[in-house]
C-alpha cells in the first residue's frame, strides 16, 4: 500500500496545476480521463465555472480554520479526482480554501482516477469508483490514517434516497444535487473533514 500510494503523491498535482490541467486541455475541447466525449467536455467546462465561482465565495469559518492549525502533525490530503466530476469540482475548492488557511499543516496533492488504478482500487465506494476520494496521509509517520468521499453525506443520501424511489440516477437528480451543493456552501464538507482531522488527533480513528 506505501509504494501504491507514494508512486500517486510522485505523480500528483497542487491544486493551481490540477487547476491549469484542466483549462488547458479544455482549450484543446478535451477533458482528463481515459475517455474523451462531447458531454465530458461539457461537464467539465461547467466545472470550471463552478470552481471559477466557488474559489471567491467559499468561506471557511474560524473555528475551521483554528482548529486546523492545532493540528499536532503534519498531513497530506491526496484527493483522486477528474476534470468532469460534478462532485469534485464543489469539493475541492472548499479543501483549497481549509489547506491554506491550516498555516502549512496540510498540504493538498491532487491525482486523476485514470491515471492510479492501483490507488482507487485501493479506495472503492460499492465496489464502484466513485470521486472525488479524500486520502488522509500522516507525513511523520509516512502512513494512511483514513479515507473520505465521494461526497458528504447529506449529498450521500439524497442520492440514495431519489434512487430508492425513482430507480435511476437521472438529470433531474443531478441537478438536485448541484443544488444542494449551492445551498449547502460548503459547510458539509467542512464539518466532515474537520472531525475526521479532530478523531485523528485524539487517536479516535
Amino acid at each position: 500500500m506505501k509504494s501504491i500510494v507514494a508512486k500517486a503523491l510522485f505523480n500528483s498535482y497542487s491544486y493551481s496545476e490540477y487547476r491549469k490541467l484542466v483549462t488547458d486541455l479544455l482549450s484543446e475541447g478535451k477533458s482528463t480521463g481515459d475517455q474523451q466525449s462531447e458531454s465530458l467536455t461539457n461537464y467539465t467546462s461547467l466545472n470550471e465555472a463552478r470552481m471559477n465561482r466557488l474559489e471567491k465565495t467559499i468561506k471557511i469559518s474560524e473555528d475551521a480554520i483554528d482548529k486546523l492549525q492545532k493540528l499536532s502533525n503534519h498531513y497530506i490530503w491526496l484527493v483522486i479526482s477528474e476534470g468532469w466530476c460534478g462532485d469534485a469540482a464543489q469539493i475541492l475548492p472548499v479543501l483549497n480554501k481549509m489547506v491554506a488557511g491550516s498555516n502549512k499543516k496540510i498540504d493538498l496533492r491532487i491525482v486523476l482516477r485514470d491515471q492510479n488504478d492501483e490507488l482507487m482500487s485501493q479506495y472503492l465506494t460499492n465496489g464502484g469508483r466513485a470521486i472525488p476520494k479524500v486520502i488522509v496521509i500522516c507525513k511523520e509517520a509516512g502512513i494512511v490514517r483514513t479515507d473520505w468521499g465521494p461526497r458528504p453525506k447529506g449529498a450521500s443520501e439524497l442520492l440514495a434516497n431519489y434512487k430508492k424511489e425513482f430507480g435511476v440516477l437521472d438529470d433531474k437528480i443531478k441537478t438536485d444535487l448541484q443544488l444542494w451543493y449551492l445551498a449547502d456552501k460548503g459547510i458539509s464538507v467542512q464539518e466532515e473533514l474537520l472531525d475526521i482531522m479532530e478523531k485523528i488527533k485524539y487517536n479516535r480513528l
